[in-house]
């Protein structure tokens, strides 16, 4: 696509600050010491979009019958193993104003029919400044040909400790269609593809290949031959969030380029697999999160069944 290079000057540029602040720092410091927002550039050329995507209509061909093993993702660059969990720290710059960034991402034993796929449920918890300002369940299926696909979400977002929305979207329900979260080979730099359709939320999001770098350092390691990929909408076609794939782990690191009001950048601190008592505890806060999700969602969630231990 027509913005492929000019992310990738753009991206090179910002990930060389970041990388020899990360590099050259320990798995034990903090952060937010090693990874600060990047000053935008005296001249910022925003790349755009290829005007031929149709967000609407260029969705992903979704087929249940090709899903005969769908909780096995083995994905070279997306594995999700039931019992993993993935902290990532760093910052978002917004409206002049920094603040510390964490994500914490924890693939559950639950699992969960959606379209009659079972799906992988994974629940992602997103820190801003320390406070929990959104809370996630999101639903993940392999099919037979190695690519993993997003089968829907329900987000919870907070402001001040209260909640102010909910937009769930489940493929099959209101319009919405399940989308390629990774492809099992994504080395097509002119392939685009849906991460799934809700058109009664607004989730409209595309990734593609942006390009493969050398070696990439996080505090949990370094990693070769990392993958990048960029992500955009058609709410905000100018702004694309890079994300950064080691093969074998998964996204590594967060970052930005273009006209994105909410500047994140992140890093991979630390991989823990969860201990028996850890992953009933994250069990039991995600079903806690289904819960409510029953309550809130009355014509999206509530129309599916529940998720169930593997």
């Amino acid at each position: 696509m027509r913005h492929q290079q000019l992310i990738i000057a753009f991206a090179a540029s910002l990930l060389a600050g970041i990388l020899i602040s990360a590099c050259s720092s320990s798995p034990t410091t903090s952060p937010t010491d090693v990874l600060k927002p990047t000053s935008a550039p005296t001249e910022v050329i925003v790349p755009t979009p290829e005007p031929t995507v149709d967000f609407a209509n260029q969705l992903e061909d979704f087929y249940a019958a090709k899903f005969d093993n769908p909780t096995l993702i083995d994905n070279e660059w997306l594995p999700l193993e039931p019992g993993m969990q993935y902290i990532y720290e760093g910052v978002t710059e917004e409206g002049g104003e920094t603040t510390e960034h964490r994500v914490v991402i924890t693939v559950t034993d639950l699992t969960k029919e959606i379209e009659g796929i079972t799906t992988v449920v994974s629940w992602d918890e997103d820190y801003s400044g320390g406070t929990l300002v959104e809370t996630e369940l999101a639903f993940y299926a392999q099919d037979n040909e190695g690519n993993v696909w997003r089968m829907g979400e329900y987000p919870e977002v907070y402001e001040n400790n209260k909640l102010v929305e909910a937009p769930a979207w489940i493929s099959g329900l209101k319009g919405a269609v399940a989308g390629i979260m990774m492809a099992a080979n994504p080395g097509d730099e002119e392939r685009s593809y849906s991460q799934g359709w809700g058109p009664a939320v607004s989730f409209t999001d595309r990734w593609q290949v942006d390009s493969f770098e050398g070696e990439n350092c996080v505090p949990e390691g370094c990693y070769e031959n990392v993958l990048v990929t960029a992500e955009y909408s058609e709410e905000e076609p100018d702004a694309f969030q890079l994300k950064f794939y080691a093969s074998g782990v998964g996204n590594v690191r967060v970052g930005w380029v273009g006209l994105d009001a909410t500047r994140e950048e992140l890093e991979l601190v630390q991989i823990i697999k969860l201990s028996p008592e850890a992953l009933d505890a994250a069990r039991e806060a995600a079903l806690a999160l289904e819960a409510r999700a029953y309550q809130i969602s009355k014509e999206v969630y509530d129309q599916t069944p529940p998720s169930v231990v593997q």
